[in-house]
């Protein structure tokens, strides 16, 4: 089995360094039998997926150059939050590239509990799909209640008129967009209602 290593330590780990964690990722590699790919190493922030090795990483995944991704432990892959981190390890799936914590040995993709791995990283990631709406659902709400009216501005009845009297004159949307300040759509919103 080919395995890519992915190691990575944040520009914030004083003292820290890649060399802590990849010896024993190669030991580890050699113990199982793995052939190691590439080791992708890198001293980023894991905060997000715009990572140079990272990125380099899933383009050779893509192309299933190796099989297998091993890496330290799951904040050392990404910290990107849960669902963007499940979204990584399902990506890695769908190209059919496992994935292994050296230090969290439950996450393996690869092992008898594979599914079940599979399953509460789905579940956990729909849990923090309907969190995030609910946090949506609320900080809207929060907004109403101080009395922010959402959505678009209504347009004046004034302005509707002007928008088809100009229309009618055979001024382009454009030009009519311009004269009265409001956006070519709702020029045209009006121009087909009128």
């Amino acid at each position: 089995m080919k395995v890519a290593i992915y190691a990575r330590v944040s520009t914030k780990d004083k003292g820290q360094s890649t060399d802590n964690q990849l010896p024993d990722l190669r030991r580890f590699a050699e113990a199982h039998g793995y052939t190691i790919y590439r080791e992708y190493a890198e001293e980023e922030s894991g905060g997000t997926a715009h990572r140079e090795q990272f990125q380099q990483l899933f383009r050779d995944a893509h192309q299933r150059r190796f099989d297998l991704v091993l890496f330290w432990s799951l904040d050392r892959f990404s910290r990107e939050g849960v669902l963007p981190t499940l979204q990584h390890l399902n990506q890695l799936e769908q190209w059919g590239v496992g994935f292994k914590s050296y230090t969290e040995q439950f996450l393996d993709s690869t092992g008898i509990f594979k599914d079940a791995v599979i399953s509460i990283l789905a579940v956990v990631a729909k849990q923090e799909r309907v969190r995030l709406s609910e946090r949506t659902k609320a900080g809207l709400a929060r907004t109403k209640a101080k009395g922010t009216v959402l959505g678009r501005k209504a347009v004046a009845p004034a302005i509707i008129d002007q928008i088809r009297a100009l229309g009618r004159e055979g001024k382009s949307e454009r030009a009519i967009a311009a004269a009265l300040e409001v956006s070519k759509g709702v020029v045209g919103k009006y121009l087909k209602l009128g």
